[in-house]
């Protein structure tokens, strides 16, 4: 159970994924989560520099949908400025959003990528999904709801675990 929490690539944030590579790997698609995976988990809008990493994306051939468990107005607001689609209240880490997702972007799960900030929701739903998942750090954890915060104290339980099975490095948090 403690491995589909591991994601296949962490990084600081989606600026420092290498879209060539992924490109180059057969990656058409991203999913992506909301809140504290592109922008803080209470700015309406995208930023500059989202939008501007967005035009990067598809400029390289690849599409991209919002995946959030958050309700039709948050996600509607932010996606509809971007033309991008979305799915909302996805309940993540249920399978039924992430297939809508697929559907949506007309590919097969070896050829998308899963971003997010959360391994409870968004790691171990894109590994189940069999997508290649990319854990970010969350750009504004302050502004996180009470029910992230419980999955934050449940994945501290399981990094100890990850840990101790030699699944994740101590210098990689």
């Amino acid at each position: 159970m403690f491995e589909r929490l591991v994601p296949k690539l962490r990084v600081d944030s989606v600026y420092q994924i290498d879209l060539d590579r992924l490109y180059a790997q057969g990656i058409r698609g991203i999913i992506t989560d909301l809140d504290n995976t592109l922008v803080g988990a209470k700015a309406p809008l995208a930023t500059p520099e989202l939008a501007n990493w967005l035009e990067q994306v598809a400029a390289k051939g690849i599409n991209v949908v919002i995946v959030s468990n958050n309700n039709a107005n948050r996600v509607g607001d932010f996606s509809t400025p971007l033309r991008l689609p979305f799915v909302y209240k996805a309940r993540k880490p249920a399978l039924r959003a992430f297939r809508q997702a697929l559907h949506i972007l007309q590919l097969n799960a070896s050829q998308t990528v899963m971003i997010g900030d959360q391994m409870m929701t968004d790691v171990l739903g894109g590994n189940r999904m069999g997508l290649f998942t990319i854990l970010v750090k969350p750009i504004a954890p302050s502004e996180e709801g009470i029910g992230t915060r419980i999955n934050r104290m449940l994945e501290k339980v399981a990094l100890v675990r990850l840990r101790r099975r030699g699944l994740w490095q101590e210098e990689d948090n």
